[in-house]
């Protein structure tokens, strides 16, 4: 009897180890990444595409402006990769000692353009319509790099005070395609990404290179990522022919 029961321990003991060992290899790797809302039809793919050959890996996107991510991690939030819209909001977390420049790469390149609805009632052609639009979606230039370019347009070609009193403020750029897809203004800056995405804008002009910083989309890995393996293989694969193909599909363009 005494032999029975040692057996039947030992027995129990290796289907433990096993189970153990069996739910250990297939645990799952959190990974957090606050991009900025422009890339969220793209990243949306590539997760898909990722995950089909990494299945323990499980990706959480923040979507945000890159001012409003930026200040996040600034206090605290436990990120893995941070993908901005502007390279300023980028560098300052660089220097701030959070993003090892050699962790970093500036990826993608995009386009500012004027969008309006398709009805567009105001008849609204060119930059210099906007003077007969009543309202103007536009992301709050502070926290909102796609704002903070349109701003600097608006004032390098000479309309800014004509029109700054018609601007209708959002949280993010996606806000502004919302806004100008529902009418609830007459025309919207947002980046060539987001209007070929909708079919409830048209573009109507394309702010010229030399108006505003040059759009640049800087990647990297946060210092303190608790998953700093994962965190870099999705880093490279980010950087990958696969990755750059979808990344081109949605209008985005390779980073300088």
């Amino acid at each position: 009897m005494k032999k029975f029961y040692s057996l039947a321990i030992l027995f129990l003991s290796i289907l433990l180890v096993g189970c153990n060992s069996q739910t250990s290899s297939s645990a799952t790797t959190e990974l957090t990444i606050s991009a900025a809302a422009s890339l969220q039809d793209a990243l949306e793919e590539l997760k898909v595409t990722y995950i089909a050959e990494h299945p323990t890996i499980n990706i959480t996107y923040n979507f945000a402006g890159s001012g409003a991510l930026q200040q996040q991690i600034l206090q605290g939030a436990p990120v893995d990769l941070f993908f901005s819209a502007a390279e300023n909001k980028f560098y300052e977390l660089v220097n701030e000692g959070l993003i090892d420049p050699q962790q970093g790469v500036n990826l993608l390149a995009n386009e500012l353009v004027l969008v309006v609805p398709t009805s567009n009632t105001k008849n609204i052609q060119s930059f210099e319509d906007l003077k007969n639009a009543e309202k103007i979606a536009l992301g709050t230039p502070d926290n909102v790099p796609a704002g903070q370019y349109g701003m600097e347009t608006l004032q390098n070609i000479g309309l800014w005070s004509a029109i700054e009193n018609k601007i209708a403020y959002t949280k993010d750029v996606r806000q502004v395609l919302t806004y100008t897809e529902t009418e609830n203004v007459d025309a919207g800056l947002v980046y060539k990404t987001d209007a070929l995405i909708s079919d409830k804008v048209k573009i109507v002009a394309t702010a010229a290179s030399d108006t505003h910083t040059p759009i640049i989309y800087p990647v990297g890995i946060l210092k303190d990522s608790e998953q700093a393996t994962a965190a870099t293989d999705f880093y490279q694969f980010l950087q990958s022919d696969t990755a750059m193909n979808i990344f081109e599909k949605y209008g985005f363009k390779k980073g300088q």
